[in-house]
């Protein structure tokens, strides 16, 4: 009887006290659905409660986080209006999380269709995120630093931010196993300059090699359906896969941009296979795309992809080193006439623009690299596409500014250092 009261008031005692580990972040946004993330401490009951700012009603989401998950949930509040602020409060275990006076907002997607222009807003980018763990990190100089950028990029007021992958550096004691994927996402979400970020700004997310397993790791990890599960528990993208098919994929509009999320691991062949077809994409994924973009009715079409795609330069993770099936997907996108496709891409460690002319249609790639890594100069390399005055090799953040009536929309890409202060910028109009 002694045994049983006693775990019953140290069960007791852990829910009252379980409190937020991480976030919370919020996740993707449309007209009539938010997403919203939260890590806990342990398993707990968590409820969001949110308001429109010009109403009293009040709505409830609630949810369970789970040891198995990392203790991790993504909560969907779906009683939304479009072009609409929302206060809401976050409670663990029935206990609110911060003073009672104390709200989050997040605003939904106006529906401005049909009804008047475009709104302007702008969106931030980057990727290669390496947070310091030096007990599991290799020995010498320290890999990442300078972790106030991410308040840098927070003092720009961007409405959504684009994760382009290397979002998490797995380490070796990370590569095999669920548990592993979750420490290391765990381990990066758990940084102070972070928070105001995850909690102010709506967040969308790729991965590539760091995020899926080893460096260069393909098609052959075996521990990718662990990746994806951690990836699906650590992120809130509107979906993931396509037709069927398992991977990162996904895609989403925001107002009249739409985004192409793709995924270069999970059907990549090794770079080092001497047989059989090279394969970065795939084919299902590159039909899934160009059909994807044949429907977009967007201005500007954004394809993320994690290595460089119109870096002529055959080097390391570029794409430029599966020149066969790279050819393919320019040629179809040329063929198919499709104007305004941007690529967003990291991995590089150095930032630069790309541009490539075909047919009398204009294409850009738009790496931008790394937020908190170590940064490379690599402006001898021979990518005869890159923009001149782009290259940049420290760390840095980029923001897209979306602008003008609908006949005559502007895209205006700024690089800034990791204080904030402005690098470089480049206008593109509507083809």
């Amino acid at each position: 009887m002694k045994t049983t009261l006693f775990l019953l008031l140290l069960t007791c005692a852990h829910l009252i006290h379980a409190q937020l580990q991480n976030g919370p972040m919020l996740g993707y946004v449309n007209h009539r659905e938010a997403a919203i993330w939260v890590q806990t401490q342990d398993e707990a009951k968590v409820e969001i409660i949110y308001q429109s700012v010009n109403t009293n009603k009040t709505h409830i989401e609630t949810a369970q986080t789970l040891d198995s998950q990392a203790n991790t949930a993504t909560i969907i509040a779906d009683s939304l209006q479009p072009g609409t602020t929302y206060q809401y409060q976050i409670k663990v275990n029935d206990q609110l999380v911060g003073d009672k006076d104390r709200y989050f907002e997040f605003s939904t997607q106006k529906l401005w269709q049909w009804r008047e222009e475009p709104p302007e807003w702008k969106m931030a980018l980057g990727s290669c995120t390496y947070i310091n763990e030096k007990q599991y990190d290799r020995p010498g100089e320290a890999y990442g630093g300078d972790y106030s950028i991410f308040n840098a990029i927070h003092g720009k007021d961007p409405d959504i931010m684009l994760w382009l992958g290397d979002n998490i550096y797995m380490r070796e004691v990370d590569f095999y196993g669920l548990s592993g994927y979750q420490k290391r996402y765990t381990h990066t979400r758990d940084i102070k300059p972070l928070q105001k970020l995850l909690a102010h700004t709506h967040h969308y997310a790729i991965w590539d090699d760091h995020d899926y397993g080893p460096n260069n790791s393909d098609r052959s990890n075996i521990h990718k359906y662990d990746a994806l599960a951690a990836f699906k528990q650590f992120w809130a993208n509107p979906t993931y896969g396509f037709d069927g098919n398992q991977c990162a994929v996904t895609q989403f509009k925001y107002n009249d941009a739409e985004f192409f999320l793709l995924d270069d691991r999970w059907f990549r062949s090794p770079n080092n296979r001497k047989t059989g077809n090279r394969e970065y994409l795939g084919e299902k994924q590159m039909q899934w795309l160009i059909d994807a973009l044949v429907t977009s009715k967007a201005t500007f079409k954004f394809v993320a992809i994690g290595g460089q795609v119109l870096s002529n330069a055959s080097l390391y993770e570029n794409y430029a080193t599966y020149p066969k099936e790279r050819a393919q997907l320019l040629d179809l996108l040329v063929k198919e006439e499709l104007k305004n496709v941007i690529f967003l891409t990291g991995d590089r460690h150095k930032t630069e623009l790309s541009k490539i002319k075909r047919n009398g249609i204009v294409f850009y790639d738009l790496t931008v690299s790394p937020l908190t890594s170590t940064a490379y100069d690599s402006s001898d390399e021979p990518n005869q596409n890159r923009v001149e005055g782009t290259h940049y090799a420290k760390r840095n953040f980029g923001v897209l500014k979306f602008t003008g009536d609908f006949k005559n929309r502007q895209l205006k890409m700024i690089i800034f250092d990791k204080q904030g202060n402005k690098v470089w910028t480049k206008t593109l109009d509507k083809q």
